[in-house]
């Protein structure tokens, strides 16, 4: 039985998407496993967002080459956004890799990899000795309804949570991002199709359900009708929200176009949504993001933060800010400063701007030095660890509803779970607690982390 190791770069949805790959190879037969010098398969499922992610990717596919004169057989292959991005460019960079498959293709991968391996399982077994070299694969190409294969989950890894895609590709054109070009347009899955996919998560035990998208709440604008006032999108959280045994619905990552009344509103009537939501910012400046291409004013954005926060009092409010951006002046950067201390944040993923290739935001002028950058991403940081403190602080002495989601990362003698805020809390109990709702006491933070004691 061969073995395949998968290495996920990147955001929820590549891990998703990874997710789909594993449970092709598992019903192909294979074992999955963690460690890669005893695999047949290596893949990496790779992120383009920023540089860095890209330089990982190529750095541990790279040092995995060493394995190639010990196990020739080996098949080697990128996937997802880098692998789209790039494509034939990365059999240059890497002379052992043998398949790239890009992001419309996941579900071609397994075909691809053990097509080659076949071949050389049957060549080593007449010639032990035998090398391996001419054989490449790179499938970047669109196809149509591809949206509509990520579906599959790992059954024999399934927790208390998942992930479900519910769209794929997006339409914005932000300058900086290059999501359109690796992701494609946008295109709904069949909302009877998710709910199904939901409804057979729930019957092996899931609780919390996190619906993604690149604009979740974009969902189905171009296939899919209003009724009643409601976007699909919302239409489609009603319909996940009536599935008996779901506890919890969360969904990553919206946009402030299409973010509307109707889906305000959801937040009023439907509990079974979490009281928290990763909203990117990017900017507090106007014309930062007029630049970046935000279709918005800082002034909406901090109003739909505003209507959510009367909507659901307790909302807990996470985004996305860019700093650096070309041409950002101190007041820029003084604008987004002010933003995150009049809305209190829970927390803030703080990039500084890296170029992406063929992205208009690569060839503007008043591209900021790295020291800048940094400076303005420590200062940045400091403001939104300051706020996050305090706001977890608030916490103690309160009883809260967590999901056991496990054992935690840091103390196998402890679980883990998630407030409905997506707060991560720490404390005592049996393993029979693992995916229960329980409620915990919360007694002590450092910071970031709650501890507490079941109640």
């Amino acid at each position: 039985m061969p073995n395949v190791f998968i290495k996920t770069y990147g955001c929820q949805m590549n891990v998703r998407d990874t997710e789909q790959v594993a449970q092709m190879f598992i019903d192909g037969g294979y074992t999955i496993t963690s460690d890669e010098q005893e695999a047949d398969a290596v893949l990496i499922n790779t992120c383009s967002v920023r540089d860095q992610a890209e330089q990982k990717a190529l750095g541990k596919m790279g040092i995995m080459g060493k394995f190639r004169r010990e196990r020739p057989h080996v098949v080697y292959g990128f996937m997802g956004c880098m692998a789209q991005s790039h494509g034939q460019d990365l059999f240059k960079k890497i002379p052992h890799l043998d398949v790239v498959v890009g992001t419309q293709k996941y579900h071609r991968v397994f075909d691809y990899v053990d097509s080659i391996l076949s071949k050389r399982m049957e060549l080593r077994m007449d010639d032990l000795s035998a090398t391996f070299k001419g054989e490449s694969i790179c499938d970047i190409d669109e196809e149509v309804d591809s949206q509509n294969t990520i579906k599959s989950h790992i059954e024999e890894e399934l927790k208390p949570t998942a992930f479900v895609s519910i769209m794929q590709g997006c339409n914005m054109r932000c300058s900086f991002c290059i999501v359109p070009d690796t992701r494609g347009k946008e295109r709904g899955r069949p909302m009877a199709e998710i709910v199904d996919e939901v409804k057979d998560l729930v019957s092996k035990g899931v609780k919390e359900v996190t619906l993604l998208g690149q604009i979740v709440n974009l969902y189905g604008r171009t296939e899919f009708d209003k009724v009643d006032g409601k976007s699909p999108f919302v239409q489609l959280l009603e319909a996940v929200h009536a599935i008996e045994g779901l506890e919890r619905i969360r969904f990553t990552s919206p946009h402030p176009i299409g973010y509307r009344d109707d889906l305000v509103e959801a937040f009023t009537y439907l509990p079974k949504l979490c009281s928290h939501i990763h909203f990117p910012m990017q900017s507090g400046s106007d014309s930062i993001l007029k630049a970046m291409r935000r279709p918005y004013k800082n002034a909406k954005f901090v109003e739909i933060c505003e209507k959510m926060q009367a909507a659901r009092p307790d909302l807990a409010i996470t985004t996305d800010i860019i700093v650096g951006f070309p041409g950002e002046t101190e007041q820029d950067f003084q604008d987004s400063l002010e933003t995150v201390k009049r809305l209190k944040f829970d927390n803030a993923f703080v990039f500084r701007y890296s170029k992406r290739k063929n992205t208009p935001a690569a060839e503007m002028e008043g591209q900021l030095d790295e020291k800048v950058k940094e400076q303005r991403n420590q200062a940045l940081l400091q403001v939104v660890e300051d706020i996050a403190i305090k706001k977890n602080k608030a916490f103690l002495g309160t009883e809260q509803v967590i999901l056991c989601e496990g054992l935690s990362k840091n103390n196998k003698q402890r679980l883990m779970g998630r407030t409905s805020h997506n707060k991560i809390v720490n404390f005592e109990g049996h393993e029979r607690l693992i995916g229960q709702m329980v409620k915990v006491k919360i007694e002590d933070t450092t910071g970031f982390s709650l501890f507490g004691s079941v109640v």
